[in-house]
């Protein structure tokens, strides 16, 4: 029977300059939910980036609002998950209508960027997307099993 979600929860400006600060929350909220290391690590890749590309091509109405962002840890017999969800006023964009590209052959064929998505799709174990009343909900996860899942919630959660 999985264990209910522990949550944490950050509203940041829709501005670069707040990247900082939602990795040392994404860090410091992860420890406290009991998210291990390297999975924390992993879902940091995947939040800078889907920030960075909120700001670059979300529009105008990405700067309009701010951006939510929502880490829940679940836990059930076989291991744990985390999943983080960034909420923004961007353009409506669905990450997974997208196909992945395919890899160019020689250096000629390579083109610069794109390599968004191929790091969010490398790094999460989950992605899911939904546009509702003009808000983009993107949630990306990870998964992970073994030693690495305490049996225990952490004490400052309890």
């Amino acid at each position: 029977m999985p264990v209910a979600d522990l949550v944490s929860e950050l509203s940041i400006d829709p501005d670069s300059s707040q990247f900082r600060l939602a990795s040392g929350w994404l860090e410091r909220a992860g420890r406290e939910l009991g998210i291990p290391t390297e999975q924390i690590a992993r879902l940091d890749v995947c939040l800078n980036e889907v920030l960075a590309n909120v700001l670059d091509h979300g529009g105008a109405s990405a700067r309009s609002a701010p951006i939510g962002l929502r880490l829940a840890r679940k836990r059930d017999p076989d291991g744990a998950d985390a999943t983080l969800t960034v909420t923004d006023a961007g353009t409506a964009f669905d990450p997974l209508a997208v196909l992945p590209r395919s890899r160019p052959q020689t250096l000629a064929e390579a083109t610069p960027g794109g390599l968004g998505l191929v790091m969010l799709r490398a790094n999460a174990d989950s992605l899911s997307y939904v546009y509702a009343e003009g808000r983009n909900r993107l949630t990306f996860g990870v998964r992970w099993s073994g030693l690495q899942c305490s049996t225990q919630d952490p004490p400052s959660v309890r």
